[in-house]
């Protein structure tokens, strides 16, 4: 299987280097397509620079910084051009281990449709994170598994790997979500389209160099919000539908991006959790 690792990037000096060279020293026959949002640190030069010593990168030079999801958008959306057979995605600071790259590959080779590297099966783990963060992440997570219906119980990980039919059977250029929020939503069109997912379990580690772009607060109230106002759209949609022509339902409306339409898909499907 033709397979490459999508990396979107922005102020990642510090770490690309290391991680690109840690992903060839993993998966060498994986190729990595970095999306990089303009960075001012130069972060898209130095990613060029290595990519041409190690072979088998390709820099993606965006003209302003548009958001997570618009990145992972363009990438996906270049990759399924290109022909890959298996489409990835990891963060670009260190807190994802490329080690654990090959695994979720032969998630897919074993037959699984998606693999995500899990904090939240047995095994799992978040280094270097507060007890309050922890706390909100696990509440996050299960919040919106419940809200949602969700297959997933990682459903904002950022590690993934999939086979590139469930991404264009999803409709991934239909997404509308930006930043983290994007993970849930993908994670909804993979639930909805009854995707076989396998979850491994990952140690994940705070990043150690650079700076974080996520205001951790406002990010999850932003998200819970979303998530809540699909979850009634999905359980209640009569009242969301009647809430909706409201002065504060079109308000909201413009404000947050719609419920997401579940992908049809034929057939039934085996959704494999497991470790």
């Amino acid at each position: 299987m033709r397979s490459v690792v999508v990396v979107p990037t922005f102020y990642e000096a510090e770490n690309i280097v290391d991680l690109l060279r840690a992903v060839r020293r993993a998966a060498p026959d994986t190729d990595v397509l970095v999306v990089d949002d303009d960075s001012p640190d130069g972060t898209g030069r130095l990613a060029g620079e290595v990519g041409a010593e190690l072979g088998g990168v390709e820099v993606l030079h965006r003209t302003r910084k548009e958001g997570l999801g618009a990145a992972y958008r363009h990438g996906f959306r270049v990759a399924l051009d290109g022909g890959y057979d298996v489409v990835a995605q990891m963060d670009a600071d260190l807190s994802h281990d490329p080690e654990v790259l090959p695994r979720l590959l032969d998630a897919l080779r074993d037959g699984a449709e998606v693999a995500v590297g899990s904090r939240y099966v047995p095994g799992g783990s978040i280094l270097n994170w507060t007890w309050f963060r922890r706390g909100l992440s696990r509440w996050g997570n299960g919040y919106a598994r419940w809200m949602l219906r969700l297959s997933v119980r990682d459903a904002t990980s950022a590690f993934r790997a999939y086979r590139a039919e469930v991404l264009e059977q999803i409709d991934i250029d239909g997404t509308r979500a930006n930043g983290y929020l994007f993970q849930i939503e993908t994670a909804y069109r993979l639930s909805a389209a009854g995707a076989r997912v396998r979850e491994l379990p990952i140690t994940f580690v705070d990043r150690v160099a650079g700076q974080s772009k996520m205001a951790v607060v406002r990010t999850m109230v932003e998200t819970e919000l979303r998530v809540t106002w699909w979850g009634l759209s999905l359980r209640a949609p009569r009242i969301s539908s009647a809430f909706r022509r409201t002065s504060g339902g079109r308000y909201l409306a413009g404000r947050v991006a719609p419920m997401p339409l579940p992908p049809a898909r034929a057939g039934d499907a085996v959704r494999d959790q497991g470790s």
